[in-house]
């Protein structure tokens, strides 16, 4: 992919996105929301998402992670709720993959988040399976996460299984809140929340109408994406489902698409390529390289 066709690329993809904006400020009713966030500037490249963490360089959803990651505009954790009902970030609804649980805790399996206690989830060492440089860091709660990140990069948060939790969606806006991030306005493009479970999400965008609303998977029909788009601001599917028809279609209704995973550079410049508006991937670095790379797109540092 050339810079000419890049730029090219982003052009169009700033013609299509004002005037699903436009369409959608005029419209009192009908199938397009009025989204007031700039999750994407027009001419911008592509926001940089750090996947758990830049977790390709340390273990996933732990502070070394986040730290690494906020050299991206924003950091995308998993969020989950203890036994005791305190926020948690880890990604597997189980313990077992990222934690010496099983030589802590031989007797507790399956190893449920939710079976455990944040004191008892807080002496697991959930760095070691990564490397022995890591050994001994922990799972990190969400207000450590919303302090590593406070002013230094964006946070788009993953509420992970939350049928399993009853309670969260109001336990993370009193966290949200208790830190200082709903004071400012919401949609000033440093935090979203998504999850996989569009009909949670949709229970918390009406409890929490100011927060952007990120909704993973699909990608949903046409017809599907009008009515979302009347509450929604991101479709967020998997990246192998992203081509530029899809993404001409979600800045007709005022959206915008982060799709994950991405860890391949070519894959990187085809997505910057076709208007993409975010990438998620587990290599922010490389990805910020990608973007270098192509005229009229990242400065360099």
């Amino acid at each position: 992919m050339t810079g000419t066709n890049i730029r090219g690329a982003h052009a169009r993809r700033s013609r299509v996105l004002i005037t699903g904006l436009l369409t959608a400020a005029m419209l009192s009713t009908g199938t397009a929301a009025a989204h007031a966030w700039p999750a994407a500037a027009p001419n911008d490249e592509p926001t940089v998402i750090a996947h758990r963490g830049a977790s390709a360089q340390a273990p996933e959803n732990t502070l070394p992670a986040v730290e690494l990651g906020t050299k991206a505009d924003f950091v995308e954790v998993d969020v989950q709720m203890t036994k005791d009902g305190e926020l948690v970030v880890i990604h597997d609804t189980t313990l077992d993959r990222t934690t010496d649980v099983e030589s802590k805790y031989p007797d507790r399996a399956p190893y449920n988040v939710g079976d455990f206690t944040l004191a008892e989830i807080r002496t697991l060492d959930a760095g070691s399976w990564f490397s022995d440089e890591y050994a001994g860091t922990r799972i990190p709660t969400l207000e450590e996460v919303l302090d590593t990140l406070r002013g230094r990069a964006g946070l788009l948060l993953e509420v992970k299984s939350p049928a399993l939790y009853p309670g969260i969606a109001e336990a993370i806006v009193a966290e949200l809140d208790g830190e200082g991030w709903l004071r400012a306005n919401p949609r000033s493009g440093r935090l979203i929340v998504q999850s996989f479970n569009w009909d949670f999400m949709a229970q918390f965008n009406s409890l929490a109408p100011k927060v952007p609303a990120g909704l993973l998977g699909g990608p949903p029909s046409e017809a599907e994406m009008a009515e979302l788009s009347t509450w929604a601001d991101q479709i967020n599917p998997n990246h192998n489902q992203v081509d530029a028809e899809f993404i001409d279609t979600v800045h007709e209704y005022g959206m915008v698409t982060w799709p994950y995973t991405v860890d391949d550079p070519a894959r990187m410049g085809e997505l910057a390529g076709i208007g993409v508006d975010g990438i998620i991937t587990n290599h922010p670095a490389v990805l910020i390289e990608v973007l270098r790379e192509g005229p009229g797109l990242r400065d360099a540092a």
